[in-house]
């Protein structure tokens, strides 16, 4: 089996990459922090992968180009590509500058677009082939605090859904949609309901492509605030924004 990883330096990507390995893959890691990327890449080793290793932002078309078109001349076929890179940092619209929300909605749109699309012409030529796109719940509901990341990946589920209408059956197209992963992406976060550890979300997600779902909502609880988002937003709402509020206050204090 022979995997493209994006976002691979860390949490989901880190950990789905080690499911892989077990089952002997070859595997592409690509993440911006080379250093952490060679230490994954030696236990992805250690645990049966063949493993190629990228240093390159998604947010750069050229680079990422020829990181992807180098895999493809290394391995005959193209079986998973992983859309995962991507960043979650916090809007602060009061301080009005839009800089960091520009790099959330770079690195989550068209870093999806720069890993995923330049491998289709293969896919189609080879006539499979499976993309999965990490997504989010916060994509079915912006809490405060998360205008860029809501927004980008509410772009990621659309481009998603296009895609997999766009493609032949025979291209499995997965949106898969965590709620709160253990990660340096959630490690400031202080409000995380139903939280859930990496290495077990890999799993998770794994299964679910081995099944090739069309879309995957985890934990369970999040399939509940989904279906009833109105309601629930309403509850769990307040307590985002006092936690929101708190982090503001506390972030102009420093």
């Amino acid at each position: 089996m022979n995997i493209f990883i994006t976002g691979a330096s860390s949490g989901i990507g880190e950990y789905v990459a080690y499911e892989y390995s077990k089952r002997g893959a070859t595997i592409a890691l690509c993440a911006r922090r080379k250093e952490k990327l060679e230490n994954i890449a030696q236990k992805c080793g250690s645990l049966g992968a063949k493993i190629y290793t990228y240093s390159v932002d998604v947010t750069d078309q050229h680079s990422t180009k020829e990181s992807i078109e180098d895999f493809l001349s290394k391995v005959p076929t193209i079986d998973l590509v992983f859309a995962n890179a991507g960043l979650g940092l916090l809007d602060f619209v009061e301080k009005g500058d839009p800089t960091g929300m520009n790099d959330v909605i770079n690195t989550n749109v068209i870093g999806v677009n720069n890993t995923v699309v330049p491998f289709i012409p293969k896919m189609l030529e080879q006539y499979s082939g499976h993309i999965a796109v990490v997504g989010s719940v916060a994509s079915f509901v912006a809490w405060p605090g998360s205008g860029a990341y809501a927004g980008s990946k509410w772009a990621v589920r659309a481009l998603t859904g296009a895609l997999r209408n766009s493609l032949p059956k025979q291209i499995s197209v997965t949106l898969i949609c965590p709620g709160f992963v253990k990660s340096e992406m959630t490690d400031d976060v202080e409000f995380k309901p139903f939280l859930i550890g990496t290495e077990k979300a890999a799993k998770k997600i794994v299964r679910a492509l081995d099944k090739k779902r069309k879309v995957f909502i985890f934990p369970w609880q999040w399939n509940l605030v989904v279906a009833f988002r109105k309601l629930i937003y309403l509850i769990m709402g307040r307590e985002f924004q006092k936690k929101h509020d708190n982090y503001r206050l506390k972030n102009q204090s420093n």
